[in-house]
């Protein structure tokens, strides 16, 4: 199994959207204020060519597994950046590939001088949610910034 991460590019807009809306559907989470109706998720590509971003994708033989990125989201406090878009095909999951692109992601927010790390999830989503945890992320009262993503109900904060 020859895993290759590498950054986003335009020629993948339009997979990457469909492993996300089949991930939303898998858990039920197909719903409104959420990525899957988000209409920047048919255009990721050109979402992370804003500065101080970065978004890493796995793929296997041509296919992607899975990515997980970082993104100044409005509203946040300075020097936060918001861990976005982490998603696996149901193949990819249980390998360690998450992690991997997880901590890409955080790599990425120390290069580019970021002291926290902020996401928003869901309780259908357990099992990202003790990665997280492992990784040192504290789960939050409240959310941080406007992400637009009102149907979220678990912030959480990492600092770096």
């Amino acid at each position: 199994m020859a895993i290759k991460i590498r950054k986003i590019e335009e020629s993948d807009n339009k997979e990457l959207a469909t492993l996300i809306r089949v991930i939303f559907r898998e858990f039920k989470i197909d719903k409104p204020g959420t990525v899957y109706t988000d209409p920047t998720t048919d255009h990721l590509y050109d979402v992370f060519k804003q500065e101080g971003s970065d978004y890493w994708l796995a793929e296997e033989d041509g296919v992607i597994l899975g990515g997980c990125g970082i993104y100044p989201t409005d509203g946040l406090p300075d020097g936060c950046v918001e861990l976005v878009k982490f998603y696996l095909s149901a193949d990819a999951r249980g390998k360690g590939i998450g992690k991997i692109l997880m901590q890409k992601s955080i790599e990425s927010a120390q290069h580019y001088g970021y002291n926290e790390v902020y996401l928003e999830s869901f309780p259908e989503l357990a099992t990202a949610i003790g990665m997280y945890e492992k990784a040192g992320f504290k789960k939050l009262g409240h959310a941080l910034g406007n992400s637009g993503h009102f149907a979220c109900n678990i912030w959480m904060l990492l600092v770096l």
